[in-house]
């Protein structure tokens, strides 16, 4: 199991997988926004989605855990 973190602060904007999707390495998963630019957030590693821990319009601290791979 492994984690997806943010790494910058900003808003969600988009979440572009689901619980449940498989993820290959590299893949963008999240894109926040900061700045007024969009920040794509891709997976180290791949894995299928176990859990989503933040939502569309929220802000994220660097380090902030945004999604679970199992």
């Amino acid at each position: 199991m492994g984690h997806i973190v943010a790494n910058m602060a900003g808003n969600v904007w988009k979440i572009l997988v689901k619980p449940g999707d498989q993820v290959e390495e590299e893949q963008d998963v999240v894109i926040l926004e900061s700045m007024k630019m969009e920040i794509p957030i891709a997976a180290e590693f791949a894995g299928r989605v176990k859990e989503i821990k933040t939502n569309e319009g929220d802000f994220v601290n660097e380090g902030d855990v945004l999604i679970i791979l199992e």
